[in-house]
């Protein structure tokens, strides 16, 4: 599984419809929230990993700006997004697998921990879940641009993100070149696989976060 430059302007055929997914909750008006969340007091690129568990995450462990939770086929969805960071948990057959991007310092349980990798540069990592017929694949890139490349691929990003997926902006955050960090999930469900594509904007850094994954879940 590769990320590449291009994967923000995918086109929307492999969208499912919209009835085939069973929304249980969607927390869309929490702007009050987002516009008091402050990115720069929680984070900044050096500072982050991206984490495996096999298990769920305590909501309380976080600070949530928006999350959605939905079924699609025999797997449930929760998706959080908790500043330029999200936490991701897919549940099947009642075992869960939970991917987590968030600061290094970040209070979370020791127990179900996978695998830890510090955000930096371009990884992969694979493994086997829910009595091992389930299969979870991810790669992650921490992608550096100059002024001028990361404007624009910022501006690229906020054009998909206002359209679809979950987009969360913290304008209260606006860097010295006039953007703002903002996180951007998108996803692919499909009755038996899962694709998440995930955005984390640093514009004082000039550094975007890119992670794409697949739940895959085996009958």
């Amino acid at each position: 599984m590769n990320i590449s430059k291009e994967s923000c302007n995918r086109n929307n055929r492999y969208r499912c419809p919209k009835q085939e997914i069973e929304f249980l909750e969607s927390d869309t008006n929490m702007s009050d929230k987002i516009r008091q969340f402050d990115v720069e007091q929680f984070q900044s690129v050096e500072t982050v990993d991206f984490n495996v568990f096999r298990r769920p995450l305590h909501p309380e462990l976080f600070e949530i700006c928006r999350s959605q939770r939905f079924y699609q086929g025999d797997y449930e969805v929760n998706i959080w997004v908790t500043g330029c960071s999200h936490v991701v948990s897919v549940t099947n057959d009642g075992q869960t697998l939970c991917e987590n991007v968030c600061r290094h310092d970040q209070m979370l349980p020791a127990r179900g921990l996978v695998r830890r990798m510090p955000f930096v540069g371009n990884r992969k990592y694979q493994c086997k879940w829910a009595d091992q017929k389930n299969i979870y694949m991810m790669s992650f890139l921490a992608e550096q641009m100059g002024e001028s490349v990361y404007a624009k691929t910022h501006n690229d990003l906020l054009r998909v993100a206002r359209k679809r997926g979950i987009y969360v902006p913290f304008q209260n955050n606006v860097a010295t070149n006039g953007l703002s960090p903002f996180t951007f999930i998108d996803y692919e469900a499909h009755w038996e696989e899962l694709h998440i594509y995930a955005f984390h904007a640093f514009p004082e850094q000039r550094t975007i976060l890119k992670s794409q994954s697949l739940f895959s879940m085996k009958k």
